[in-house]
């Protein structure tokens, strides 16, 4: 992924929790899901940027061994699988290009997206490079779009996907909050930055898990598994500012193994 009004914070998270619970459903056995295709979708967070391992065939895309859904695939040998995630994926790109795997024998379908519709990356470019109140407006313009546009664009894939794979498991995963609040980072950026930019990942977060939720897709949320190994918590699954850049915020391998995949697993 390349970084609204948050609907107050007890109410947006109570409410993601309960749509996770709603759309997920009854489980599809990982036998069941094994006799059939899996397909993954998405952006460099089911890609797998920042794991390393990446497939030199990905190119660009950056599809990395360690990533979920490799590791998925790995356990449960499924009778084929297509990975079509891709860094800096947004949503017209997966209608675009990512589709064409999908079949009315698919049976798992894996997705992250949404973020770069957003401005991830320049939203955490902002944050990094600007002042408090420059950062806050940058993140206020992508509450905006994630409240006012994002749900229509995220109803384009969804209906895309249930059209091209009918009788398949969707599972929507959605992105981890970034910092521990008072954790143990000093110097950086600011408390109030860290605060809003994990503001704006709940309310993703809870617009995902209510599009996917009326689209009778799981939603999985990875902030169950990443708690306590946010930036600043001393244990952190994220990479900050890297080099290469376009890894930074992102998943290191441990946070795919041990923060996206058991969620991931837990809902196919």
């Amino acid at each position: 992924m390349k970084l609204n009004r948050v609907v107050g914070s007890v109410s947006a998270l109570a409410l993601t929790a309960t749509l996770a619970l709603l759309g997920a459903g009854p489980a599809q056995s990982a036998e069941k899901a094994a006799t059939t295709g899996y397909v993954a979708l998405g952006d460099s967070y089911s890609a797998g940027v920042g794991a390393g391992s990446y497939d030199s065939g990905s190119g660009s895309c950056k599809r990395s061994t360690k990533a979920y859904p490799a590791l998925w695939a790995a356990q449960h040998a499924p009778a084929s699988f297509a990975f079509t995630a891709c860094s800096g994926a947004r949503t017209g790109d997966v209608l675009n290009s990512q589709l064409d795997p999908l079949n009315s024998s698919t049976g798992l379908v894996s997705i992250t997206i949404g973020g770069n519709d957003a401005g991830f990356a320049d939203t955490m470019t902002t944050c990094v490079f600007s002042s408090d109140s420059g950062c806050l407006d940058r993140i206020a313009q992508a509450r905006d779009y994630i409240e006012n546009t994002l749900p229509g664009q995220l109803d384009g894939v969804y209906s895309a996907i249930s059209d091209r794979a009918p009788s398949a498991r969707v599972v929507v995963i959605g992105y981890p909050r970034f910092y521990k609040l008072d954790g143990s980072c000093f110097g950086g950026l600011s408390e109030a930055k860290r605060s809003a930019i994990n503001a704006a990942a709940d309310d993703i977060d809870t617009v995902i898990a209510k599009r996917a939720a009326d689209h009778g897709f799981a939603f999985a949320d990875v902030n169950s598994t990443f708690g306590g190994h946010e930036l600043c918590s001393g244990s952190p699954w994220l990479h900050s500012v890297t080099l290469p850049a376009d890894e930074s915020y992102h998943p290191t391998a441990a946070g795919q193994a041990q923060g996206y995949l058991p969620v991931f697993a837990s809902a196919a």
